[in-house]
């Protein structure tokens, strides 16, 4: 179905055409996923410069987690009357001054209250560029525009999180978020260069944007994305210490696990968007089962390289694959809200995030191993395909 969004959008021709565009808001994504997945490949080197332990120092990702919760939803109503393309920028130029704010902090505190920060503009970032790159193309290929968007996010891990994790090893963790906030900077210039003034829709306000918030659908497909996307982020909130203590690899071959990973997201984000086009519940209900056995085999792999290269293939496979359904889902049942639903569901990601981090942090600390991460995931995207059925069963479509 076309949005009235995607509509009034449709004029809003790129003044150097739709590839450019739809670049500009990939770098976007490829910004965040680099600053929020580099931190978790970084966590030890954290820990060790500012005197704490991994699963303390895993405080930070929770902490970026929480200013997505918080920021996606605040930013989408407070500002539902403002341009797009000024959005995008704004949000972009707020990301880097963030991440150089976590770069020059001092403290363990100030990392983790910079972190909060680097997350508010998150959600509100890739729901309003979601809505873009709908509007660039018919309404039978919006989740794949999206999942196109979405290629910033996986890509970052190929490259970004890798070349990020590099430099952090070698010139200090502090380095990598002054390379994620040039990132950041680039992207809001590409977006001032690629993409026309974009107006909200006529009748945007606040109010407006919140009423998604009464729609139970809403609720229970970000309750699918908050429960059933956390195992993922349970396993790669503590991936390091799990290679180089578990499965033998040293610390200077972590990015390229990294890059594995990425390449199963890019992977997943164009799967994704391909098999949403053709069925969007279906697709939801097939990547969270992909994600329950993936991350399943998490603590089997782990003790060979060859498996658990294989694995690792297929988790960041699984876990990117369900971004353009659930994105979609949220545009096809937000009615007139579909700044505040795009951004909510970066939030519900991010709520995952901060789960997947805890739980995966107590279970460590707790004595049950480095591997032990990965059946905990398995179990959060099993709790994720149980609120899919209650979603399908209740909906009206």
């Amino acid at each position: 179905m076309a949005t009235s969004a995607t509509v009034a959008d449709r004029d809003d021709t790129p003044p150097h055409g739709t590839l450019l565009a739809e670049l500009a808001l990939a770098l976007g994504g490829f910004a965040l996923g680099t600053g929020e997945f580099a931190s978790m490949g970084l966590l030890p080197n954290v820990a060790r410069d500012v005197h704490v332990t991994v699963p303390i120092a895993g405080h930070m990702i929770s902490a970026y987690a929480l200013g997505v919760v918080i920021g996606a939803p605040l930013l989408a109503a407070v500002f539902a009357r403002a341009g797009r393309r000024a959005m995008l920028i704004g949000l972009m130029v707020f990301f880097a001054l963030a991440n150089m704010l976590c770069a020059l902090a001092p403290s363990y505190g100030l990392v983790v209250a910079a972190r909060f920060l680097a997350g508010l503009p998150h959600g509100a970032y890739f729901g309003i560029a979601s809505l873009v790159a709908a509007s660039l193309v018919p309404p039978d290929k919006r989740a794949q525009a999206v999942g196109r968007m979405m290629l910033g996010l996986s890509c970052a891990n190929i490259v970004g999180v890798p070349f990020a994790t590099s430099v952090g090893q070698a010139a200090g963790w502090r380095a990598a978020f002054v390379v994620v906030a040039g990132i950041g900077l680039a992207t809001a210039i590409l977006c001032r260069f690629a993409l026309k003034p974009i107006p909200a829709p006529d009748d945007a306000s606040p109010l407006t944007e919140l009423g998604a918030l009464k729609r139970g659908q809403v609720w229970l497909t970000l309750a699918i994305a908050a429960i059933g996307f956390g195992g993922v982020f349970a396993v790669y909130s503590y991936i390091t210490p799990m290679l180089t203590q578990v499965t033998g690899i040293t610390e200077a071959h972590v990015p390229l696990v990294l890059s594995v990973i990425g390449i199963g997201m890019v992977a997943g984000s164009l799967f994704g968007g391909w098999l949403a086009d053709r069925g969007v519940m279906r697709a939801i209900w097939i990547t969270l089962a992909l994600n329950v056995v993936t991350l399943g085999l998490v603590a089997i792999t782990a003790h060979s390289i060859a498996a658990v290269m294989i694995n690792m293939f297929f988790v960041g496979f699984a876990a990117l694959s369900m971004g353009p359904p659930l994105q979609t889902r949220l545009m096809d049942i937000a009615a007139d809200a579909q700044a505040l639903a795009a951004s909510l569901n970066h939030s519900a990601f991010n709520t995952a995030n901060a789960l997947g981090a805890w739980l995966g942090g107590a279970a460590i600390a707790s004595g049950l191993g480095w591997t032990s991460t990965g059946p905990i995931g398995a179990l959060l995207a099993l709790a994720g395909l149980a609120i899919w059925f209650v979603t399908w069963r209740t909906s009206a479509e």
